[in-house]
């Protein structure tokens, strides 16, 4: 039987002992009483929630659907309860201000809430998945007016939010949109336009639903520099018109490979009323801060769903006999058959996807406290610092984690084999879900891109420098002679990180389309170097704890020598792609693929 089981005791060594979360929250004033206690409170209560509530709607919500009926969208049933419930228990006010209805503790406990989320059913929670997201787009950017009616229906969740951005024509391109905004006298505004892909843009589950949308003024410049950023609510909150309906319908939904119970809707907007959110044409400016919640909030989702996959294959792996393991003969047994997991490729899937797992949720959990640090952190340099390394890191954790999500369902599956193509063991729903992660809040080739051009050429690599420059320090720190070989490895590769990185951007001037050209090995590169220093800082604790708890203490050592060995080495090949193509441009071969391409 398909299950999930919170993983408490993973989530507490990552928190409590390689991060001591506690004491780094402490150190904020709005955090002095968020101790291991609390933090422990409300992990396990999280997990409760997701395993005894959530879980049990998945499979029902897969096989249902949500629908439209006369205009209306219908979601599965149990979700407007279960959303009920989520509201009732506080949950969407966890990290928002106090001074809007919020609990006001940190992000940290947020991303522990929504890796579980994500894990038991990640069509339902899509629906709160982008509150946070617009909290912080308005609490930022919007005025006063905008604030106090939008703000605590928000966090409450009484309302809940949409990020209305791809329209027909243009996809990631946002400076093709060409929805209009037209002003009023009395400040508002009239949008018109179709929006497409709007995930939760109408549902059941709340009274009204704000969005959030781009739109161009009448006098707005050409490209992404001309866009505004609108508040469109379905329901007129006040004013003469409150309990109204605005002029937004649904006007269809997508039929999807996965995440069936999240509506995925088509949204028409016929002179609806909005009303302008920060400065005009800066609307991108203020939407990003939406949308890079939304990335990280995406690449948690790619562990959850990973952690769910990982956690019924070893399940499966340990129940399901074939054949005999080929294994040292004084470990065969009598019967004519072993369980699977005895058999060492299966091992090895399993491992890759463990190695993968508990190293994703380090990178999660160390981003989150970065977030903390950067709105938190009393001086204002350390706070700017923690933003810097956050920005770099986003990509990576959208785009390798989204990867590896879909891989290790991937990877689950075929260790169920047959069993796993087939609906009734619950397997091949996950691997389908977990898909659309690698494309929404732009896909993993964007993010790449992103990292290479915006993140890393830009400023000349100083972002990356000073989180070489954490890495090296850990690596020199590391006297263990079990961890010599791992130490080494890393070094050497901080090192090639830091001298192909000016040579990318030398050659991306005679040759600009380069960068982008190699962006993904680039993104996966520097995520396998982040991901290797936190598991050697995972098997550091783990050596110096391992006489509290054996068994668990030298699996986690046992789990990062693995990556080191099996799974860090495709840096080496990632870096060889890149020096070749390096190499090409040098000597005068640097391949554009367009002519190839359009070879019939």
């Amino acid at each position: 039987m398909f299950q999930y089981q919170p993983p408490l005791k993973d989530i507490n060594f990552v928190l409590a002992d390689m991060f001591r979360a506690a004491d780094v929250l402490q150190q904020y004033p709005e955090f002095a009483d968020v101790d291991h206690a609390l933090i422990q409170q409300v992990v396990e209560e999280a997990g409760r929630f997701a395993s005894q509530v959530l879980f049990p709607l998945n499979a029902t919500a897969d096989a249902k659907g949500a629908t439209l009926e006369n205009g209306r969208v219908v979601t599965p049933q149990g979700f407007a309860q279960a959303y009920h419930q989520f509201c009732e228990a506080g949950w969407p006010a966890l990290a928002c201000d106090p001074d809007y209805g919020g609990q006001g503790l940190p992000h940290t406990l947020n991303s522990v809430l929504y890796e579980m989320l994500n894990a038991t059913n990640l069509a339902w929670t899509m629906f709160p998945g982008l509150l946070h997201g617009a909290y912080s787009c308005i609490h930022r950017y919007a005025n006063d007016n905008i604030k106090n009616t939008y703000l605590p229906k928000i966090v409450s969740g009484e309302w809940l939010a949409t990020m209305c951005l791809t329209e027909p024509h243009a996809g990631s391109d946002l400076g093709l949109l060409r929805t209009k905004a037209l002003p009023n006298d009395d400040g508002s505004y009239q949008i018109t336009g179709t929006k497409i892909f709007i995930s939760g843009g109408d549902q059941d589950i709340t009274d009204n639903i704000v969005h959030l949308v781009l739109a161009r003024l009448p006098d707005a410049p050409a490209g992404s520099k001309g866009i505004s950023l609108f508040v469109v609510p379905k329901i007129f909150p006040d004013g003469d018109r409150a309990g109204q309906h605005n002029a937004v319908t649904c006007t269809g939904l997508e039929h999807k490979m996965g995440i069936h119970g999240s509506p995925t809707c088509t949204m028409q907007f016929d002179d609806a009323t909005g009303w302008l959110v920060g400065e005009p044409h800066r609307g991108l400016t203020a939407m990003f801060v939406m949308m890079n919640s939304a990335r990280l909030q995406v690449g948690i989702g790619g562990l959850g769903i990973a952690e769910t996959a990982y956690q019924n294959a070893l399940v499966y792996a340990n129940e399901r006999l074939q054949s005999r393991a080929v294994m040292r003969p004084e470990h065969r047994k009598t019967e004519p058959a072993d369980p699977i997991v005895m058999h060492p490729p299966v091992q090895r899937l399993l491992m890759t996807q463990r190695a993968w797992v508990e190293g994703s949720r380090m990178l999660a959990y160390y981003s989150a406290l970065l977030l903390d640090g950067a709105e938190h952190h009393p001086d204002t340099a350390q706070r700017k610092a923690f933003d810097e390394q956050l920005a770099l890191l986003t990509p990576i954790i959208k785009a390798l984690m989204t990867d590896q999500g879909f891989a290790g369902a991937s990877q689950a599956l075929q260790i169920y084999g047959g069993h796993g193509y087939v609906c009734e063991t619950g397997i091949e729903q996950y691997m389908r879900d977990v898909r659309i992660t690698m494309i929404y809040e732009g896909t993993n080739e964007i993010q790449a891109i992103d990292l290479l051009m915006r993140k890393i050429l830009a400023d000349n690599g100083k972002r990356l420098g000073m989180l070489l420059d954490d890495v090296e320090q850990t690596v020199a720190e590391t006297t263990h002679e079990s961890l010599a070989s791992a130490t080494t490895t890393l070094l050497a590769l901080t090192h090639d990180i830091r001298t192909l990185m000016p040579e990318i951007g030398q050659a991306g001037l005679d040759y600009p389309d380069l960068p982008h050209q190699i962006a993904p090995e680039v993104l996966r590169l520097v995520g396998h170097c982040v991901i290797a220093w936190l598991w050697l800082k995972a098997a550091n604790v783990a050596r110096t704890l391992q006489d509290k708890d054996p068994d668990f203490y030298l699996a986690k050592q046992a789990t990062a020598q693995y990556y080191f060995t099996f799974v860090l080495p495709e840096s080496q090949q990632l870096i060889t792609v890149i020096k070749q193509c390096l190499a090409n441009a040098k000597a005068g071969k640097h391949q554009n693929y367009q002519t190839v391409l359009s070879v019939q």
